[in-house]
């Protein structure tokens, strides 16, 4: 049988690398192209990018034990420039990853406060991370047709699960200092 943490372990690798790959990409924009305004659910890359790291503190604090609650996004647009943004995002996918690697079977199951303005919503653990992995893929989406109007080609970005795209994915995984040998572990140890 698989071990159920390997799917969510993938998924952390995948978040961090297409985030990489996804603010790499707008690194390169024009100027203002960041900030213009697009069709989307939020009416810019900018406010997108910003969207799904506020929900990103949102969920890892949450998942982590935290009462960060509606605080996270107080500000929602809180890295007005994508170098910073980028910075981020990176922080907090780190963090997802970090969580994800150090879980335990049991522990998947076991639920999870969320602090919301005026309630405590409770929710399984494996639940949480599956909303959340579906929140960033959709919002990276959204993004990434944005950039189909800018001067930046939209990157590709689901190289990152099968091992047979190992080589499309190289130059993200040098940058992240992270192997491909860290990645067959999860098929080794999990």
């Amino acid at each position: 049988m698989t071990d159920p943490r390997r799917s969510f372990i993938k998924l952390a690798y995948n978040n961090r690398l297409a985030n990489e790959r996804l603010h790499q990409a707008v690194s390169m924009l024009q100027p203002g192209e960041f900030e213009a305004a697009r069709a989307g659910f939020f009416p810019s890359i900018q406010a997108s990018l910003n969207h799904i790291l506020v929900i990103d503190w949102f969920y890892v604090d949450a998942l982590e034990g935290g009462r960060l609650g509606p605080k996270a996004w107080a500000n929602q647009i809180p890295f007005p420039h994508p170098e910073d943004l980028r910075k981020a995002q990176a922080a907090v996918d780190q963090r997802l990853l970090n969580f994800c690697l150090s879980l335990d079977i049991d522990a998947l199951a076991s639920e999870v406060q969320i602090h919301r303005s005026t309630r405590i919503q409770t929710e399984r653990m494996d639940d949480v991370l599956s909303h959340l992995f579906q929140h960033q893929t959709h919002h990276r989406g959204q993004v990434h047709a944005m950039l189909s109007g800018t001067s930046v080609s939209p990157p590709q970005l689901d190289e990152f699960i099968v091992a047979d795209d190992a080589g499309s994915r190289s130059l993200e995984m040098q940058r992240l200092a992270i192997t491909e040998a860290e990645l067959m572990r999860l098929d080794r140890s999990t």
